[in-house]
């Protein structure tokens, strides 16, 4: 898709951003599993897990641009008052016009990154989920308020552990066994976490309960 000289701007400001969907709906997973939110998935990614199941974010041309300002208003018209934004990978785009715009309209802004690239925007709470194909920023590390860590197999353990030093003595652990390996990954998680108390499950919730 050829983009305007505009729109090149606009993208650039991140007035515009590639999105992917924008939906409200229940917070499935993590430290804030339960919570009434907006989602907005945004296009793009750089990581490329092989076992990601929303490959459909990665390329942004295939999603249209649409005005921050636009989603706003579509938000607006929920009742629930926290916006957690996804990917894909957020933070390939600035973000400091999205959360200043959601903030003004009463929100609180939720992130969730694999932390690869700099955080931009102002946030409530930042979830991040680091991934061994893009290691996140050292300077994301220690702001996370989340520590989210997929478990696909069992050297996930010793990539989860090497963040013990260097999270916030606030920031909440938690490991999720891939959606697909759950049944046979899901004892080691059980074990793992009875012998490292610090540690808590995730559970992808909302594919339970059959929602976004």
């Amino acid at each position: 898709m050829q983009l305007s000289d505009e729109q090149q701007q606009l993208l650039s400001q991140g007035r515009l951003l590639p999105v992917m969907e924008s939906f409200y709906t229940i917070q499935g997973e993590g430290r804030n599993s339960g919570m009434a939110s907006f989602f907005l998935r945004i296009g793009g990614c750089d990581v490329g897990c092989y076992w990601c199941d929303v490959k459909e974010s990665w390329n942004p041309a295939i999603h249209p641009l649409r005005s921050v300002d636009d989603v706003v208003e579509e938000a607006l018209r929920f009742p629930a008052r926290s916006v957690v934004v996804t990917g894909g990978e957020p933070l390939l785009y600035p973000l400091d016009y999205l959360t200043t715009a959601f903030k003004n309209a009463g929100f609180r802004t939720f992130i969730e990154t694999s932390g690869s690239s700099p955080l931009s925007g102002s946030w409530d709470w930042i979830c991040l989920s680091p991934k061994p194909l893009a290691p996140p920023l050292e300077e994301i590390i220690p702001r996370a308020h989340e520590l989210k860590v997929i478990v696909f197999e069992n050297e996930d353990f010793l990539w989860a552990e090497s963040f013990n030093s260097r999270v916030g003595n606030d920031c909440k652990k938690l490991l999720q066994p891939e959606w697909s390996r759950r049944e046979k990954i899901m004892p080691a998680i059980v074990r793992f976490i009875m012998e490292h108390p610090d540690w808590m499950v995730s559970l992808q919730s909302h594919k339970y309960m059959h929602i976004p």
